[in-house]
């Protein structure tokens, strides 16, 4: 009989618990709550660690560009300069010539006016415009390199930097959140300057200010235009990369 109540006892406790409920809890210990409290909180850092790397995109693309605008600046300053330096040396030899073989006199041997003016334009040109651009590579004074630019454009507007000058003052302005403005230079180049190798990376900007702008068909339609005339160009596989990234 005793043997019986041990069995029963036993049968009983090991019913009691099989039938118990398990306590609500996660591998971690916490409760349904701070599961889902838990979940919200990666979520949202996932969120914040998306748009800071999409901002850094950003940011390089444009480090990008204006590293590439700077190099290809260079080259075009320096060819320019030996140009003009070719053109004074010839100059100064034609000169030396004519005052060794001629028999005019001394007072009507001088260089003549308007070669003079036109050297002075050109050296006036191009420093002005190195003066603007210094003040954005080695200054790093944004602020005032833009009006300085705008300057630049009144007094040169068909110079052989204009194009260039116009870009500048666009990234300049896009970088400082003056979209209308920039979208005003940025066209100035791509209406104005159609051989210009800043033409592309224009339009690429226009689209970019069109995306600013919540103008997602615009945006679509200048990047296409980059990618139909600027096949294989960085401007394109810029252009690429803001299409695929387009939403809407």
């Amino acid at each position: 009989m005793k043997q019986a109540i041990l069995v029963a006892a036993m049968f009983f406790t090991t019913a009691t618990a099989f039938a118990a409920p398990a306590p609500v809890s996660d591998a971690s210990g916490g409760s349904y709550e701070d599961r889902i409290a838990k979940l919200e909180r990666i979520i949202k850092a996932k969120q914040q660690g998306e748009f800071e790397m999409q901002r850094r995109m950003d940011a390089l693309q444009n480090e990008v560009l204006d590293l590439r605008g700077i190099t290809e600046q260079q080259n075009y300053q320096m060819n320019q300069i030996l140009q003009r330096q070719r053109q004074l040396y010839e100059e100064i030899a034609n000169l030396t010539a004519k005052s060794s073989t001629s028999t005019v006199p001394a007072e009507a041997q001088h260089t003549d006016p308007a070669v003079v003016a036109a050297a002075s334009t050109t050296l006036g040109e191009t420093a002005s415009y190195e003066a603007a651009v210094n003040l954005v590579l080695k200054d790093r004074k944004y602020d005032d390199a833009i009006p300085a630019f705008r300057d630049f454009i009144k007094q040169y507007p068909d110079s052989s930097y204009a194009a260039n000058a116009n870009y500048w003052l666009g990234q300049l302005l896009y970088n400082k959140g003056d979209y209308s403005a920039a979208k005003q230079a940025f066209s100035t180049v791509v209406s104005k300057f159609s051989d210009s190798n800043k033409r592309g990376d224009s339009l690429v900007k226009l689209g970019m200010i069109a995306e600013k702008e919540n103008d997602s068909a615009g945006a679509r339609a200048l990047y296409n235009k980059v990618l139909s005339e600027y096949a294989d160009s960085a401007s394109a596989r810029l252009a690429q990369q803001q299409l695929a990234a387009l939403k809407g």
